[in-house]
């Protein structure tokens, strides 16, 4: 496990008050700054824990403020305590990955596509507690991503701007080869590109990209509620498709099915 980004930063994770972390301002950001471009920066969160034995890897595009500030509130406590550095950033990884309003719709996603039958559990939630050694979480740019002071979401494209493409390749394309017999299952088509481009470098298996889940961000609602049935068609905006998300669905669940 690499740990160099979190020795860098462990003295001002340390430090970091409750105020600090509650009004989620610049000021954090300057603190876990690691690289800036224009008006794109990265920001350290301690993501680094990686599971070489999961069986499935759910891949976001990046974390978002929310997921920052509850991981590093968890690694502060931690060292607190005098943890070692892998307890550390495996309960930091476990607290903040997906954490939010997020965790909720990402839930049902999956259950939705057979996933938690595949993995013998109930629910796909046990993966955020009593199943944790079955799941990486992690996201396709695992330092937090901030644009202009807001969460990145997609643009620009992070294959083709450099210091996103340099990011995309030094930590989730060297933790995804380490990952051999895992499943890969991106949220949202950016991530899905991103995966389909690493495969090609060669750094995982494209036939282990089950791609096709929405993303499970609040701002997604109409097409989680279509894909999850709980919206008519005929109530559909104009700005879903719902013949795309029909055939997401059926592709994931034609391909989990296979998984046996």
């Amino acid at each position: 496990m690499k740990s160099e980004l979190f020795t860098r930063f462990e003295t001002a994770i340390r430090s970091l008050s409750d105020d600090l972390l509650t009004s989620k301002t610049g000021d954090l950001v300057k603190k876990m700054l690691i690289e800036r471009d224009g008006d794109i920066e990265v920001c350290y969160v301690p993501f680094e824990y990686v599971n070489t034995e999961a069986k499935v890897v759910i891949v976001g595009i990046t974390p978002g403020m929310t997921q920052m500030v509850n991981a590093l509130r968890e690694a502060r406590n931690q060292i607190i305590k005098g943890a070692d550095t892998l307890t550390i950033l495996k309960a930091a990884k476990q607290t903040g990955a997906f954490s939010g309003a997020m965790r909720p719709n990402l839930v049902s996603l999956l259950d939705s596509v057979g996933l938690n039958q595949w993995l013998g559990l109930k629910s796909c939630d046990q993966l955020f507690s009593s199943a944790s050694a079955l799941v990486q979480t992690t996201s396709a740019l695992q330092n937090a991503v901030f644009i202009g002071g807001d969460n990145y979401s997609g643009t620009p494209n992070m294959l083709r701007h450099p210091l996103l493409r340099k990011q995309l390749v030094t930590y989730f394309g060297a933790d995804a080869k380490r990952m051999k017999n895992a499943v890969f299952i991106p949220l949202g088509d950016k991530v899905a590109e991103a995966l389909h481009f690493l495969a090609d470098q060669g750094m995982l298996p494209r036939d282990r990209v089950l791609d096709g889940l929405p993303h499970p961000s609040g701002a997604n609602a109409e097409r989680i509620a279509y894909f999850l049935g709980r919206k008519n068609r005929n109530d559909l905006s104009a700005k879903t498709n719902p013949e795309k998300i029909d055939r997401a669905r059926e592709s994931m669940l034609r391909r989990v099915a296979a998984l046996g």
